[in-house]
């Protein structure tokens, strides 16, 4: 019997996020250097001061030398504050750039594309020595080190430094500049007290996120064991999985099938972009970016087209119940839409004829090495209508395939219960943030998202 648990910790994540926060007051009234929302102790303490950023920290501290063999962080190790890869490297191996050697406590700053914040607040649990990149600055705080790391991630500070950047593509600013930024602080008493609020956030968000990417790894492995081998018969496959739900353990191996003979295909392509005209209809138009990578149910519908603009152009209307399946750019991502959409030349859609739709979706992302072989080798990389029609799957009766999307949807449920959970804690950090720093700027900014809406099949 397959079963699956939500071991979760939602109520006391909840209490621990109140307990931290419940005693934040809101400043009536409050203007220039003085945050809309204080600690009780210090409502009645003086305005912030206002300094330079090489007045509150020592900016690329110098070093008599490097050591023989270090960590190296450059700017692709860090992402969302968390270090994500170490390369151990000799002195003698090392890029030019290795040139900032951290001691705890530590922050490094991102200035090539700094709107990203992607720095890291170093704090190693190990004895490694680590060298940063020349493309971070190394600060080296003269109070709270904490408090300096949440304040470089506060949007005011970052819209400061964008200011000063140069270049488009790849915007950067150089230390002498960065230095030079003011930055808005108070006495240490009321920084380590923003820092402990703030990290505390942080822990239940790095808790929630290793939640999640535990549930994607419980996923992917039962996907490995509740389809056959990836691989043609040929090659001496298994006809049956490794992990069958229990009513049918003695119905047999499932059937080799090819996928052109389970449904039909439909291509796509792009109205012309230089007629507006085209893009202000109302049928749905979908490209690869559109489609997510770890999520069959969801589609980003931002583009929606005209009768016209269908009739000249190349793009097809996919019916509802398909799988949109990218074959160029972004091979591997598929999506079920309930709902008939058109797409781009990057797909090659599929409607199944009486298969189970979850199923086949599912079946074929479990597929994705073998989409991404057909791709290779070729300019453009992707896969034609005639590779993936070939492309041989082993099929059970419908009540099996049932049962399998049913387990595979109620874990693709959970992820995304558990991603919401994320992205409150997320919106709650960045709400108090706003009010825990003075001078934000546009006091209407709001943290809601005003993104492109998300279409989901869930």
């Amino acid at each position: 019997m397959i079963t699956v648990k939500n071991n979760n910790n939602e109520k006391n994540q909840n209490h621990h996020m109140n307990q931290k926060n419940h005693n934040l007051s809101r400043h009536v009234g409050s203007a220039g250097n003085i945050p809309k929302l204080r600690f009780p102790e210090f409502q009645d303490a003086e305005e912030w001061k206002e300094k330079q950023l090489e007045q509150i920290c020592e900016v690329n501290p110098s070093i008599e030398k490097l050591p023989k063999r270090f960590v190296y962080i450059d700017l692709e190790s860090v992402e969302d504050g968390v270090l994500l890869q170490k390369k151990n490297i000799t002195l003698d191996g090392a890029p030019s750039r290795a040139q900032r050697l951290l001691k705890i406590g530590d922050v490094i700053f991102q200035m090539v594309r700094p709107y990203q914040k992607n720095n890291y607040f170093f704090q190693p649990l190990d004895d490694f020595d680590y060298v940063a990149s020349t493309g971070y600055a190394q600060l080296r705080a003269h109070q709270s080190s904490m408090y300096l790391f949440q304040y470089l991630h506060h949007q005011g500070f970052v819209d400061k430094v964008l200011a000063k950047c140069t270049g488009s593509s790849y915007p950067a600013i150089n230390s002498s500049d960065l230095s030079k930024i003011l930055i808005e602080i108070p006495d240490f008493n009321e920084q380590q007290k923003i820092a402990d609020c703030l990290s505390s956030i942080d822990e239940l968000i790095t808790a929630q996120s290793q939640k999640i990417d535990t549930l994607k790894t419980h996923k992917k492995g039962l996907m490995q064991q509740l389809f056959p081998a990836e691989g043609d018969a040929s090659t001496g496959s298994a006809r049956v999985p490794k992990l069958r739900f229990a009513e049918f353990r003695d119905d047999g191996e499932w059937e080799e099938k090819a996928l052109g003979n389970l449904g039909e295909f439909t291509g796509g392509g792009t109205p012309s972009k230089a007629n507006d005209s085209f893009w202000k209809g109302s049928i749905p138009w979908v490209s690869s970016s559109d489609i997510f990578e770890d999520s069959i149910h969801q589609i980003k519908i931002s583009r929606f087209i005209t009768e016209e603009a269908l009739k000249d152009s190349a793009t097809k209307l996919v019916p509802e119940n398909s799988i949109l399946i990218v074959s160029r750019v972004g091979v591997g991502k598929l999506a079920i839409t309930k709902q008939p959409v058109c797409t781009s030349q990057d797909f090659t859609n599929f409607t199944p004829d009486k298969d189970n739709l979850m199923f086949l979706a599912y079946i074929l992302k479990s597929h994705s090495k073998t989409l991404l072989k057909y791709s290779q080798g070729m300019a453009i990389k992707g896969f034609t209508k005639d590779d993936i029609s070939k492309l041989n799957l082993f099929i059970p009766h419908l009540a099996e395939q049932q049962k399998i999307a049913d387990c595979l949807f109620s874990l693709d449920e959970l992820i995304a219960a558990q991603s919401q959970k994320l992205d409150v804690l997320k919106t709650h950090k960045k709400g108090l943030m706003q009010g825990l720093f003075p001078c934000w700027g546009d006091p209407a900014w709001s943290s809601s998202s005003n993104g492109d809406p998300v279409w989901s099949s869930m």
